[in-house]
């Protein structure tokens, strides 16, 4: 290609970014290509363990025990996530106040596995919160605060208002109001249908889930995807899969080429994959058994759960469920991640005092996972303010933190 050709196609292109693969020394974002090797459960966890109720086994991750009488924060996952989407959050709460973490994996979700895996009804749970907490600390458990995301934000409200745990002291929800839940609905089954299918590898899971926007946090998105995904040939969680083997660790890059650079990669003999479709939200059509190789490895992980076969629970799920949160008669602290999401009763009730409002801009829905320490600082600042927790000794400030 003529230099002349290169001038007269950039001029009907829009600005091309620069190529990832050969950074500007100006370029801060692209200084070093983005980590997207998984990380494990045990760097933000002390222990997971499987528990057994009457419905089946509920896998369940634990942080350090902590001092006598420390609340137990019990944390519920928004749909088609895991456990482990509380991992940085856990590891930061943990430091600024004496208190224990506990994520499990609810129903038809990560590595839990019931009876009746596709009744996830408002009712069922709420009563599988109720169970596990039976079944580790029967009657002596400690101070509980619940605290869920999404749709564990709406079944935090059914199962506080089903009375499900004796020792709850406190409920938080996450970026959940049901009014714009509702009117979500809508859409869900058509958002749900633009997601990929399957993924390569648990590097390009990550990748897609970063560029997509679901999760904001690189390096959240690095330990809480592969609680999302199975490996299709042994139907296991991909977290099982982890610590890579030396082979599968090194970082798959995929690159989303401006015109331009395919054109003068072209002209240089610097060319991408033969097929030129390294992106992992396209995917090639279903082939025979008799496939090559290199389709096979296109198609390696699923999503765990087929969120859209859930439908006749979603509005279950929230309908009612702002006069339920305000009806619960424990401190509640509700986190958004914009003052718009704000439905008429929770605005009354709010002005009314009968919650405590934190809104963090610029941050998506996960927010929980976008930024870990800033939800840590809130809590943490919602339960001294409460008494139900002491801060650490790096969680002192807190006490001279405005209210929220």
């Amino acid at each position: 290609m003529s230099s002349l050709q290169r001038v007269i196609m950039k001029s009907r292109l829009p600005p091309m970014c620069p190529n990832p693969r050969f950074p500007k020394p100006s370029d801060r974002g692209f200084r070093r290509q983005t980590d997207y090797n998984p990380l494990m459960w045990d760097e933000f966890f002390a222990e997971k363990k499987d528990v057994e109720t009457k419905q089946g086994k509920f896998r369940v991750y634990l942080s350090a025990p902590t001092e006598p009488g420390a609340p137990l924060l019990v944390l519920l996952h928004g749909g088609g996530f895991s456990a482990l989407s509380w991992a940085h959050f856990s590891s930061e709460v943990t430091k600024l106040i004496h208190c224990q973490c506990l994520a499990f994996d609810i129903r038809g979700h990560g590595d839990t596995y019931t009876e009746e895996e596709d009744d996830l009804s408002a009712e069922r749970l709420a009563t599988d919160v109720g169970d596990v907490m039976q079944v580790m600390y029967g009657e002596s458990a400690p101070p509980i605060i619940l605290m869920g995301h999404s749709m564990g934000g709406a079944i935090c409200v059914h199962a506080a208002n089903m009375f499900v745990l004796p020792s709850l002291i406190g409920v938080v929800v996450i970026d959940v109001v049901e009014g714009t839940a509702l009117e979500a609905l809508a859409s869900m089954q058509s958002f749900l249908r633009s997601r990929p299918t399957t993924f390569k590898s648990i590097q390009h899971a990550i990748e897609w889930c970063v560029r997509s926007g679901q999760v904001r946090n690189v390096e959240s998105a690095r330990v809480s995807m592969p609680g999302q995904i199975i490996n299709i040939e042994t139907k296991q969680l991909a977290t099982n899969e982890l610590p890579l083997k030396a082979d599968d660790s090194a970082e798959e890059k995929l690159e989303f080429k401006h015109p331009m650079a395919i054109a003068e990669d072209a002209e240089s003999g610097d060319s991408a994959s033969p097929s030129g479709n390294d992106d992992p939200t396209i995917h090639p059509p279903a082939t025979p058994a008799s496939t090559t190789t290199t389709s096979v490895n296109l198609r390696k992980y699923a999503w765990r759960i087929d969120l859209s076969k859930s439908e006749k629970y979603w509005e279950g799920w929230f309908s009612g469920l702002s006069q339920k949160f305000l009806d619960i008669h424990v401190p509640k602290l509700l986190l958004l991640a914009g003052i718009d999401n704000l439905d008429r009763a929770l605005t009354v009730g709010q002005m009314q005092g009968k919650f405590q409002l934190q809104v963090l801009a610029r941050c998506g829905h996960a927010v929980h996972e976008d930024r870990p320490h800033e939800v840590a600082e809130v809590l943490a600042t919602y339960l001294i303010r409460n008494r139900f927790a002491q801060p650490t000794t790096d969680g002192q400030f807190l006490r001279h933190m405005p209210a929220c």
